[in-house]
């Protein structure tokens, strides 16, 4: 890989993971217009892992509570942190099983820019209708059981390229009446076990493939994924809560019209 792809590549994931506009739309025209091949298993961790210890590192005060909660729950001592701790794994579920089961066929079938046009298309306009009409008054602590279970079903559909992890799941948020906020946060927070397991899974398959790996990639990937995605979570926080999540819907209207600009002409 070239010093430009890595840079390019690493900086996408580490925004896109977090911002609502979806990866894949943004690596299907630079690699079909670049020619650029496909990265391999290991850069994938690398960037993973370094978008994964971003969120941790900005959420640590809320992990360490959310972990705290959860391990007082087995003794009877259920905390607002303990039950927000046992919704986020439950809400991972519906993900985890739709990645084993459909995974394949997703990879196979609907890695195309015509779906990746549509979906940021219509997920966009999905985003604003939620921003416009989501009345924005409860708090992530007060959150139940069933909300959680409707995000986490959210996560699942993002598994469609051109979806949005973030973005479907903050659209959810914003539907059941949160805040930009507490949207983002549950967001964020879900995405700790998912690119976990996306992370070990990828591990797993890659020992079972040795070969040979340019370190110096892998480390500039992981440490470029990881600063952008700190910088993104940061400033992404601040951005909702001043100018709302239109600036990313006109975003992702423009990204989808491009790539439907670039599939008929």
């Amino acid at each position: 890989m070239g010093a430009a792809e890595i840079i390019f590549l690493s900086l996408i994931q580490g925004l896109t993971e977090f911002l609502p506009i979806s990866s894949s739309a943004h690596l299907i025209l630079p690699a079909a217009l670049l020619g650029w091949e496909d990265q391999g298993l290991a850069f994938d961790i690398a960037v993973h892992t370094g978008t994964l210890l971003a969120v941790i590192i900005y959420f640590q005060d809320d992990i360490r509570q959310l972990f705290h909660g959860w391990v007082n729950s087995f003794s009877g001592n259920m905390t607002t942190y303990g039950k927000m701790a046992w919704f986020l794994i439950l809400a991972t579920i519906p993900a985890g099983l739709a990645g084993l089961l459909a995974g394949g066929f997703i990879e196979t079938t609907l890695r195309s820019a015509a779906v990746i046009a549509g979906t940021t298309l219509i997920f966009g306009a999905l985003l604003w209708l939620a921003d416009v009409r989501g009345q924005k008054k409860l708090a992530m602590e007060g959150m139940n059981l069933k909300q959680a279970m409707i995000i986490g079903l959210a996560q699942a559909v993002s598994l469609i390229p051109g979806t949005s992890r973030s973005g479907i799941t903050i659209t959810a948020g914003l539907m059941l009446g949160f805040d930009r906020k507490s949207a983002a946060r549950f967001s964020f927070l879900l995405s700790i076990p998912i690119i976990t397991l996306i992370t070990l899974y990828q591990g797993y398959k890659l020992v079972r493939e040795p070969a040979i790996y340019d370190i110096a990639a892998l480390l500039s990937g992981a440490a470029l994924s990881f600063v952008s995605a700190l910088l993104c979570i940061h400033f992404f926080l601040k951005i909702i809560e001043k100018m709302g999540l239109l600036p990313f819907v006109l975003y992702r209207f423009a990204l989808g019209i491009g790539l439907c600009l670039f599939l008929f002409f």
